[in-house]
């Protein structure tokens, strides 16, 4: 393995470990400034006619403050993530992983269960010595 590919996983484990320490901080240290995050409304809604915006452009307090809500209010179940392939671009500036996501959140109250499930496709670019996630795929079933 290439040490630009073990970044790349590194990044990706990190973003792992902070769901999984419900973390707000270490999570938002893995998102370029420039990030906008987009979903599939069902793991089947491969047509990105119907995705949906979750958050609008990387902004780290606005972000904090959502995801601390999702903490809040909910408790992780379980967060099985499989990295299946890195791919780094020939410049080695960019890449990107595919991911199998299982996270399973439950509300604190009501019971209600949140499901990420499916294959994402993270999206990694190179910032000075740093690689930040830029974009990525909402999790799909393929």
């Amino acid at each position: 393995m290439n040490p630009i590919e073990q970044q790349i996983r590194d990044i990706v484990d990190r973003e792992t470990r902070a769901w999984n320490a419900q973390d707000v901080d270490l999570l938002i240290s893995c998102f370029h400034p420039a990030m906008v995050w987009p979903w599939p409304p069902t793991p089947q809604s491969h047509d990105p006619m119907t995705g949906v915006m979750v958050l609008g452009r990387f902004d780290a307090e606005r972000w904090k403050r959502s995801w601390q809500e999702l903490f809040d209010t909910h408790t992780l179940v379980h967060n099985r993530r499989e990295i299946k392939k890195v791919v780094v671009s020939s410049e080695g500036d960019g890449a990107f992983a595919v991911v199998d996501i299982d996270t399973r959140w439950r509300h604190t109250k009501t019971g209600a269960e949140q499901i990420w499930e499916g294959r994402t496709c993270k999206i990694y670019t190179q910032v000075g010595t740093q690689w930040k996630m830029i974009a990525q795929t909402g999790a799909l079933d393929y």
